[in-house]
C-alpha cells in the first residue's frame, strides 16, 4: 500500500468553463488548466514528467497530450471509466510519485460537449441487451435507480428535488457557475420531465470545460507556493458496465470505494468536513450520502430535507454548485478534486467552508458502474 499523506496536491485550476470560444478542442482545454495550474502551484511546464488525463473526445488522450505539450519522456496514464477517471488516476499518479516514476504529476481534462454537441462528444456503443429498447441514456438508467429506491425506502421527489435546490444555493456564491438564478423544489417539480422520475432539474448541466490538478512529494511539497493538499486514502470499485448488470440499484461501489478510501486514511466519515459528491443526477447525492456512511441506506431522502446540505445547513456538500448547476463537461471528477483543494485552503470566499481540514471527494462513473473514492486533508492531519 502507499503511505498516506506521501503525496500532496499542490495546483489546481479549471480551463475555461460553460462555452468556450470556438474552434478550441478537448486538448486546448486541458493545457490551458494544466498552465494555471502550474502557476498556481509556482511550477512550469519544465518541472511535469508525469501526465494523467482522460476524455470521449480523444481515443489516445495521452499520446495526443504529449505531443501537444512536448513532454516525450513523461510517464503517462490514460485510464478512462467516466467521470471517476480523475479519483483513479490520484491513486494511480500517488503510486507512481511513491515509486519515482515521476516527480510532477499532471492530471487533466478537457471538453467541448456543449460546442460540439453531446452526441459528438461521446458517442455510445450498441449493446445488445439494452439498445434495441432505445434508452435515453444515461437519464433512464439513473432513473432506474431512483424509481427503485423511492419503491424500496420511500424517497420522494420533493427530497429529490432538494439536492437540486441546494446545489443551486451553492452555485450563487460561485462567481464562474454555470447556473445562478434561484430554484425551488415546486420549481424542480414542475420543470420539463425527461426520464421519470426525472425533471431537467434533476439531471446535470452540458457544458464545456477543462482543468487540471498538480501533484509531487509531500517532501517537495513543503517549500511549495501553495499550502499542501494531502491524499490520505484512496479506493475504488467497479461492479458493472451497463446498468442491467448492476448488482443492486440502491446499492453501489461507493461501499466498497469508501470503506477502503476510510482504512488507508484511518478515517471515518464524521471526520469529513466537506463533501465533493459526483451529482450527475439528484439520486447520486442521496446514494452517496448513504453509502459513503454519512446516513444509513434508505435515509438519504430524509437526511436531506430542511436544507442540510445547503449554504447554512449542518454538512456542505458540493460547494461549487455541483455539476447540477455549476458545470459538467461530460465527465465531472475533475472538478470535485479541485473544489476540495480549494475548500482545504481557504480560498472559496462567499462559499468558503468555516472548517475545512478534511474532505472526501467521491467521482462517479458510467451508469453507477465506477466509484473512486479519495480523502484529502490539510497540514494539520499529517
Amino acid at each position: 500500500m502507499v503511505q498516506r499523506g506521501s503525496v500532496a496536491i499542490v495546483g489546481a485550476a479549471e480551463s475555461d468553463i460553460g462555452a468556450v470560444a470556438a474552434l478550441m478542442s478537448p486538448l486546448d482545454l486541458m493545457a490551458q488548466g494544466i498552465h494555471r495550474a502550474l502557476e498556481d502551484a509556482g511550477l512550469t511546464l519544465k518541472d511535469v514528467d508525469g501526465l494523467f488525463c482522460a476524455t470521449t473526445q480523444a481515443r489516445t488522450s495521452a499520446m495526443s497530450l504529449v505531443e501537444y505539450l512536448g513532454l516525450p519522456d513523461a510517464y503517462t496514464d490514460s485510464t478512462i471509466v467516466g467521470g471517476s477517471s480523475f479519483e483513479i488516476h490520484v491513486a494511480h499518479a500517488h503510486a507512481a510519485l511513491e515509486a519515482g516514476l515521476c516527480t510532477v504529476a499532471v492530471i487533466a481534462y478537457g471538453s467541448t460537449q456543449r460546442t460540439v454537441g453531446r452526441r459528438a462528444a461521446s458517442a455510445r456503443e450498441f449493446n445488445p441487451y439494452e439498445t434495441p429498447f432505445r434508452p435515453f441514456l444515461p437519464a433512464t438508467a439513473y432513473a432506474m435507480a431512483a424509481s427503485r429506491h423511492m419503491h424500496e425506502f420511500g424517497t420522494t421527489r420533493e427530497q429529490m428535488a432538494e439536492v437540486a435546490v441546494a446545489a443551486r444555493g451553492w452555485a450563487q456564491l460561485n462567481p464562474v457557475a454555470w447556473e445562478k438564478k434561484p430554484l425551488t423544489v415546486a420549481d424542480v417539480l414542475a420543470a420539463r420531465p425527461i426520464s421519470y422520475p426525472f425533471t431537467v432539474r434533476d439531471i446535470c448541466l452540458v457544458t464545456d470545460g477543462g482543468g487540471a490538478i498538480i501533484m509531487t512529494t509531500a517532501e517537495r511539497a513543503r517549500g511549495m507556493k501553495q499550502k499542501p493538499v494531502y491524499v490520505l486514502g484512496c479506493g475504488q470499485s467497479i461492479t458493472h458496465a451497463s446498468i442491467t448488470s448492476m448488482p443492486n440499484l440502491t446499492h453501489t461501489g461507493a461501499i466498497a470505494s469508501g470503506a477502503q478510501a476510510y482504512n488507508a486514511a484511518g478515517m471515518k466519515a464524521s471526520d469529513i468536513d466537506v463533501l465533493a459528491l459526483y451529482d450527475a443526477f439528484t439520486i447520486n447525492t442521496i446514494l452517496f450520502l448513504e453509502d459513503l456512511g454519512f446516513c444509513p441506506k434508505g435515509e438519504g431522502g430524509r437526511f436531506v430535507e430542511g436544507g442540510r446540505i445547503a449554504p447554512g445547513g449542518s454538512l456542505p456538500v458540493n460547494t461549487n454548485g455541483g455539476g447540477l448547476s455549476y458545470c459538467h463537461p461530460g465527465m465531472y471528477g475533475l472538478f470535485i478534486l479541485i473544489e476540495a483543494v480549494r475548500q482545504i485552503r481557504g480560498e472559496c470566499g462567499a462559499r468558503q467552508v468555516k472548517k475545512a481540514d478534511t474532505a472526501i471527494v467521491h467521482g462517479n462513473g458510467g451508469v453507477l458502474s465506477a466509484q473512486a473514492t479519495v480523502i484529502l486533508g490539510g497540514p494539520a492531519t499529517v
